[in-house]
């Protein structure tokens, strides 16, 4: 069984780079699709936030000791974090 919530610490890998945040992210299963959807936002990271308004797009998420899984980063929110969204298992899944 999956938990459908998260909210913890997390590493957000994109190319050489590093980030270590904290996350809330949040799982649903699309019946339709055959496959979990997840979403949220990272904490505040005056350097991520920087490097997603020029452009990334893209990277990896890892939580803990799951396998890392492929994450796409969009605008960021009013709070200073950044959107995150996945699609297949979530990221804090063994």
């Amino acid at each position: 069984m999956i938990d459908e919530e998260y909210r913890g610490p997390a590493t957000l890998t994109a190319g050489d780079q590093r980030h270590v945040l904290r996350v809330r992210l949040s799982a649903r299963f699309e019946p339709v699709e055959g496959r979990f959807r997840w979403a949220g936002r990272t904490s505040p990271d005056a350097r991520l936030l920087e490097r997603t308004r020029h452009g990334l797009r893209e990277a990896e998420l890892s939580i803990a000791d799951a396998p890392p899984r492929r994450v796409r980063l969009s605008e960021p929110d009013p709070w200073g974090g950044v959107r995150l969204s996945g699609t297949g298992t979530p990221p804090w899944s063994r």
